[in-house]
């Protein structure tokens, strides 16, 4: 049994939450060649159940490949997505800080869900769980609806927020998982750890 795992995943949050269970981890990171994004393309009438966890499939079949092609031991592969929904509307990473302020206007003073999906392949097993959370916002003003889009934090996030930076002002409520909300649900990545052998 390996006593570490790949985390194929560029989020720093996600290295910091996996770091907290104290499981040793190596990056796995797609190469220049790869399109990483494309696995992300929204199929027509996709739920966004069935989208975090496609997606989550997708980009594990890709770091096992990318594992086998460059080499590299025999360890379990990690995999993870998030995505944000109100109602079925999927709200992916916004593309410039107005695609921001138009998201946090819809998220302002409703509940929405987090979805985060993770998935863990060891040799031919493939083991997967999600995790789903409900987080209120209050009513944001326009003017901090266009500040916090302005400070460049909502780029690159599900949902155009981080609820571990300045928008933690804006969470009125959740029901769920902290650090699923953040990328990373600690419950159920432990118990997928613990099912190949992993003390967490």
């Amino acid at each position: 049994m390996p006593d570490f795992i790949y985390l194929a995943s560029q989020s720093p949050r996600r290295a910091q939450l996996l770091g907290q269970l104290g499981v040793r981890h190596e990056l796995l990171l797609a190469g220049a060649d790869e399109d990483a994004e494309a696995l992300e393309a929204l199929l027509p009438n996709e739920s966004p159940t069935a989208y975090v966890q496609r997606v989550t499939a997708l980009k594990l079949d890709a770091a096992v490949a990318r594992r086998k092609r460059l080499g590299l031991a025999d360890a379990p592969v990690l995999c993870a997505d998030t995505t944000v929904a109100l109602g079925r509307t999927i709200l992916g990473k916004p593309e410039d800080a107005r695609d921001a302020e138009r998201m946090l206007t819809h998220l302002s003073g409703a509940t929405h869900r987090v979805l985060t999906a993770v998935a863990l392949q060891n040799g031919r097993r493939r083991h997967a769980a999600l995790s789903v959370s409900r987080v209120r916002f209050a009513t944001l003003s326009k003017k901090q609806v266009t500040a916090y889009a302005a400070s460049g934090e909502p780029l690159g996030k599900a949902g155009a927020y981080a609820i571990q930076g300045a928008a933690a002002a804006f969470v009125e409520h959740i029901s769920g998982s902290y650090s699923g909300i953040m990328g990373l649900p600690m419950f159920e990545t432990a118990q997928l750890l613990r099912g190949v052998g992993f003390n967490t």
